[in-house]
């Protein structure tokens, strides 16, 4: 579970995001879209502890991110949509020094699964200098899900994922989300949203300019009828609302 309420981002002058309230629940997939500099990124960076918010509480599995920091973040993993690995550690030792981390009783059987799910095995040896940006980005999200996080933080997944890892991508969000995990994903691609994202959650200029499902907020919306997400989307954010 993620509660947000009465975020909000300043950095100086700059208002990132400006009094943000929303919720996801266990087993919900919530797109987080809006177009650039709407406040995708910090948010994320907020819901997982790197930034600190200017005004607001965040809430994660239960666990006030301000009051108790290291519970919040050991119930969740982040994605960014640029991860950066430690050069002289290999996809194997990337993943157990993940597990000493966030004190995995087995590492082993996990990492064998997730080595598996990702078709890295024959990549555990290497190096990240010796990895394409695909496989890098699928050691990221190998070793986000190591400690089986209950919440999911990801931002552009699917960024240098060839077709088949795409779909391998999609079946591991399913998947976790169906066991119970709250995940949250921040793409532009809208086909992705639509396809994964039980709700919604549209950002522009900082602020929540709608949210639910497509058909709950088309229904607030008469002029959106019939339409797909990409015009419900530019609808949303290049007009007033």
């Amino acid at each position: 579970m993620i509660r947000v309420e009465d975020f909000s981002k300043s950095y100086g002058d700059v208002l990132a995001v400006s009094g943000l309230s929303f919720e996801a629940a266990p087993g919900e997939v919530l797109g987080l879209v809006g177009p650039n500099g709407a406040g995708k990124t910090t948010t994320l960076q907020a819901l997982c502890g790197i930034i600190r918010p200017t005004k607001g509480r965040i809430t994660i599995a239960g666990h006030d991110l301000a009051d108790q920091p290291v519970a919040a973040k050991a119930a969740l993993a982040f994605i960014p949509d640029d991860p950066e690995h430690f050069d002289h550690l290999t996809l194997e030792e990337h993943l157990r020094f993940v597990g000493r981390i966030y004190q995995v009783s087995d590492t082993q059987p996990r990492m064998e699964a997730l080595l598996d799910e990702f078709e890295l095995q024959d990549h555990r040896r290497k190096l990240p200098s010796e990895l394409s940006r695909g496989m890098k980005q699928k050691l990221a999200i190998a070793c986000g899900l190591l400690h089986e996080p209950s919440v999911l933080l990801l931002d552009e997944p699917l960024t240098g994922l060839d077709p088949a890892a795409i779909r391998r991508m999609k079946v591991t969000i399913q998947d976790r989300a169906e066991a119970g995990t709250t995940v949250i994903i921040s793409s532009h691609l809208l086909h992705l949203v639509e396809e994964l994202c039980t709700r919604i959650l549209v950002l522009r200029n900082g602020k929540k300019v709608a949210a639910g499902s497509i058909s709950e907020i088309v229904s607030h919306r008469p002029e959106l009828e019939g339409l797909g997400l990409e015009e419900v989307f530019l609808a949303l954010t290049e007009t007033d609302s």
